[in-house]
């Protein structure tokens, strides 16, 4: 069970975020409209919700997610490996730690961002990207069974990142699309696929017996609900344009 969460205020420059979408740039006013509402669906999951404000020199600084990493045992504060990003871990630490004692970071030359990483109870899987490297992902294992905590490498080619096209629902269920479904280590799990179609709806994300769903994506939203969820939809069309989602939005243990 997750009790609360780490979100921040977009900034007015998150219209100049990083994208490969090519879906326009965002609009600001229903950004903090969209923002607003996933927060409300964070409370309604019944998580404490921590709202830090707008850092306007980074534009993509509203995707929290990637900075840290928040685990049962410790908080990890990553090294994000766009360039442009790297500075939001400092913004980020004092927040991190004042919910955990044990706080540990990654290092130059390794590079992680966390929406590389998804948990599976005590098990890390991350994902090898253009923003996770194998240092990064050395490292972060390392510091992960110094905590009795495990973690493995996932090769990937398609995805900006791991939790792009997977989801963990908990119960076994695991939504994927993509290269993810016929990865062999995630054979063992109950494979939701998501049509290529719906790959943004891939990162739902499961709080307190809760899956929150991208809106716009019945299909998908029926899927989970006939696996035995409750489905919260949450329009997030404006973080879409950034390439991002659902997950990358906060920070929940």
């Amino acid at each position: 069970m997750f009790k609360n969460a780490i979100v921040r205020t977009p900034s007015r420059s998150m219209v100049d975020g990083i994208t490969e979408a090519d879906l326009g740039k965002p609009d600001y006013e229903n950004a903090l409209k969209q923002h607003a509402d996933y927060i409300e669906a964070l409370k309604e999951c019944g998580l404490e919700v921590t709202v830090l404000p707008a850092v306007e020199e980074y534009p993509d600084s509203c995707f929290v997610e990637d900075p840290a990493l928040m685990t049962p045992h410790c908080a990890i504060l990553t090294n994000p490996g766009a360039e442009s990003r790297r500075g939001e871990v400092a913004h980020i630490a004092d927040a991190v730690k004042s919910f955990y004692d044990n706080v540990e970071e990654i290092k130059t030359p390794g590079f992680v961002e966390a929406g590389d990483i998804m948990m599976v109870g005590d098990h890390y899987y991350i994902g090898l990207s253009e923003r996770t490297n194998q240092e990064g992902a050395d490292q972060m294992i390392a510091i992960l069974e110094k905590y009795g905590m495990t973690g493995s490498v996932v090769e990937m080619s398609e995805m900006l990142h791991l939790k792009t096209g997977l989801g963990y629902l908990e119960d076994n269920n695991l939504v994927a699309c993509g290269e993810f479904l016929s990865k062999p280590e995630f054979q063992k799990y109950n494979l939701m696929e998501i049509d290529q179609n719906d790959s943004y709806s891939a990162n739902s994300v499961w709080i307190n017996g809760t899956v929150l769903v991208p809106a716009g994506f019945p299909e998908t939203s029926a899927l989970i609900e006939k696996a035995g969820y409750k489905v919260r939809e949450v329009d997030v069309s404006e973080y879409q344009k950034l390439d991002g989602g659902l997950s990358c939005l906060s920070l929940r243990f």
